[in-house]
Order: C-alpha cells, then sequence, then structure tokens
C-alpha cells in the first residue's frame, strides 16, 4: 500500500526532473537569440516554470486527469535557430504573445484547429526536422572542435540509452556541462541576483516579425506539442477537454509572454510518464502525479536564474552540442514521420532541406518558407 501511495509522486518528479535537465539549455539558447539580457532570461525561465507549476497543479486537479504542461523544446530550438533574423527582444515577445493568443482562438474556435490539423503531419515533422537539424550538426562539429568535452559524453549517452533510457539525455547533459565547467571553455558566470527582478517587458509588433517568428512558433507548438500531447493522452485513456485546454494554456502563456516567456503547452514525452503504468495501477488517481510534477516545477524556479547565468556563461557552440544530444531523439522521430508516406514524400523533404538551409528571406526565416514551400509542393502533388 506505501509503494502504491507514493508512486504517482515519484513518477512526477521523474518526468519533471528529466524534461527539465534535458531542456533547460535549449530554452536558454532560443531566449538568448532572441536578444534577451541575461537578467530577461533568467526571469523569462522563472515564470514560466511557475507558469507551467501552476497550470499542471490547477488543470490536474481541476479534471482529474494527470495533465502535464511544459515549454514547447522544439519552440525554443526555432528561436535558437533563428538569431540570424536580428530580431530585438521587445519584438521578439510581441510574436510570442501573438502566437500565444493563436492558441486561445484555437481552443475558442474550433475551426482553426481543424485547419491546423489539415497540413499532412509528414510537413510539419519535415519542417521540425529542419528546426532541428542545426543541434544535432553542432553534436558533430563540436565533437571535432572539443573531442575531450563532448566525445566523452556522446559515449556515456549511447551507454545510458542501453542502460537507463529515460535518463540517458539528463544526465549526459549534467556530465556535458561539469566537463565544461572544469575546463578553460566556460567563462566565469555571475549570477545578477539568486531571484531576478521579474521585470516586465514593453511588447513591439512587428508584422514582418510576427510571420517569421509567431506564426511558425505558433504551429511548431501546436504540431509537435499538443497535437501530439493529445493523442497520447487520448490512447492511454484520458480524453482531454481539448478548447479549455488551449484556452487556459493560451492565457498562460500571454501572460508569461510579458515576462518574455515564449509559450505553454500540454506535453507529449512527460505527458506519458505522468499518465501510463508506472504512474500508478488506479487511471483515477495518475492526476496526482502530473499535479506534483508542477510542485516540483516550482522548486525549480528558485534555482533557475543561478542555473541561467552558469549556462549563459558556457560557449554558444558547446550549448548546441549539447542541446543536439536532448534533441536527437526528436529529430530522428520527426524525420520517419517525414518521409513515412510515398505520396508527401516530395514535400516532406523539400521542406526539411529549406528549413535546415537556415535562410532568411524579406526578414523572413527559414522555418516558415519550408513550411510554405512544403504545403505547394504537397498541393501539386495532390492534385
Amino acid at each position: 500500500m506505501k509503494n502504491a501511495a507514493i508512486t504517482p509522486y515519484l513518477a512526477g518528479t521523474v518526468a519533471s526532473t528529466t524534461g527539465s535537465i534535458a531542456t533547460f539549455g535549449i530554452a536558454i539558447a532560443g531566449l538568448s537569440a532572441m536578444g534577451a539580457s541575461q537578467s530577461q532570461t533568467a526571469t523569462a525561465i522563472v515564470v514560466m516554470l511557475i507558469g507551467y507549476g501552476v497550470l499542471s497543479i490547477a488543470l490536474s486537479i481541476w479534471l482529474k486527469m494527470p495533465i502535464s504542461i511544459v515549454w514547447s523544446t522544439p519552440g525554443a530550438a526555432f528561436l535558437a535557430t533563428s538569431s540570424g533574423l536580428g530580431v530585438g527582444f521587445e519584438t521578439a515577445v510581441g510574436a510570442f504573445i501573438v502566437s500565444s493568443l493563436l492558441v486561445v482562438l484555437t481552443g475558442a474556435w474550433p475551426a482553426l484547429s481543424r485547419l491546423v490539423a489539415k497540413i499532412p503531419p509528414q510537413i510539419s515533422a519535415a519542417m521540425l526536422a529542419g528546426v532541428i537539424f542545426p543541434f544535432v550538426a553542432a553534436t558533430v562539429h563540436s565533437s571535432v572542435d572539443f573531442p575531450l568535452l563532448i566525445m566523452p559524453v556522446i559515449v556515456i549517452w549511447l551507454l545510458l540509452n542501453r542502460l537507463l533510457p529515460l535518463w540517458a539525455s539528463p544526465i549526459a547533459i549534467v556530465i556535458g556541462f561539469a566537463l565544461i565547467a572544469m575546463s578553460q571553455e566556460a567563462t566565469d558566470f555571475e549570477v545578477l541576483s539568486f531571484w531576478p527582478n521579474l521585470e516586465m517587458i514593453s511588447p513591439v509588433f512587428d508584422v514582418g516579425v510576427i510571420v517569421a517568428i509567431g506564426i511558425p512558433l505558433y504551429l511548431i507548438t501546436m504540431a509537435s506539442q499538443n497535437l501530439p500531447g493529445l493523442a497520447i493522452m487520448n490512447g492511454l485513456g484520458f480524453p482531454l477537454p481539448t478548447s479549455k485546454l488551449f484556452v487556459a494554456t493560451g492565457i498562460g502563456s500571454v501572460v508569461t509572454s510579458f515576462f518574455g516567456g515564449f509559450g505553454l503547452n500540454l506535453a507529449a514525452i512527460t505527458a506519458a510518464l505522468n499518465a501510463d503504468d508506472g504512474a500508478g495501477k488506479d487511471p483515477s488517481k495518475r492526476w496526482k502525479a502530473a499535479a506534483w510534477g508542477g510542485v516540483v516545477y516550482l522548486i525549480f524556479a528558485l534555482f533557475a536564474s543561478v542555473f541561467a547565468a552558469f549556462v549563459l556563461a558556457v560557449p554558444r557552440e558547446l550549448l548546441l552540442a549539447l542541446a543536439g544530444l536532448a534533441l536527437i531523439k526528436t529529430f530522428a522521430s520527426s524525420l520517419r514521420t517525414a518521409v513515412s508516406d510515398e505520396s508527401t514524400r516530395l514535400a516532406g523533404v523539400v521542406t526539411f532541406v529549406i528549413g535546415a538551409a537556415g535562410i532568411s528571406v524579406f526578414g523572413i526565416g527559414g522555418a516558415f518558407w519550408a513550411l510554405v514551400a512544403g504545403i505547394i509542393v504537397w498541393s501539386i502533388r495532390t492534385r
């Protein structure tokens, strides 16, 4: 009985811990690429952790289902690869707000959700694979440029994928940061304050940045987090109320956006950890796992400012290399989906190539053009 009582709390702790450790660096890299200062980055991380901690607790208790809310790791990866657009953080925040409002609109207006769902998953997956590719490539480049720092991490990651696959990325990333900290590559880092000032950002709404950042961020979040999260939960016997969740997470995202947050959404992998048999034999009590996971997020928020300061002191190429390890499984899954159907394979390949090319046309990044090109090729092929 005692083991059954603590099982949901163990599951929630494992899910939140592994998910956070594996993605902290990616989120910080994304914010930094958007021009956020150290103080603004720390504020955004803390507020997002609080946001998805509170939402995970509130929604799980309200609906009595294990609802895990997180930030969009693929969305953060997209931001990290968009640094070449040269947007200011205030204009990026304006795009974050628009992206969040589109999520609210999706919940309030089901027709928009159906329209997004009409985009072939192969094209959405190809766009995501293109966005993630620079991270995977950075792991290869850094293993050549910094072999003593990256190669041991890769070896450990490979071994753990055989022995402890759930912990492979978090443990490898922690070891990677430790090796970098002991090397001469990391600069001295200064913690401005243990708890950031939580300063609000005055958003600037620029149409070009909204098209380049806001719309792709919305589509990536929907395609790689919200829709898979719904499918996973439905498969585990938890049909979620889509409209309520999108409105709640969208409003939460709007609030955190004013502090630099780039979005809150349904979890996918974390959702499975909190909703399957590992979170308890009785499905009606698994909501406790996600709710406790929210508490763990709130605890992490206390130390996020210190961790953000350390990560920002890590050379960008090494940070991207470690992020690549955390994203390689997502990349592999996206690439497999992109070419899985003969009828959409060409469109998927075109989408991936353009997304991975790192282009910018009219100040709009490759993710948007990749999606446009993929849909055009798909439309021509299906006529």
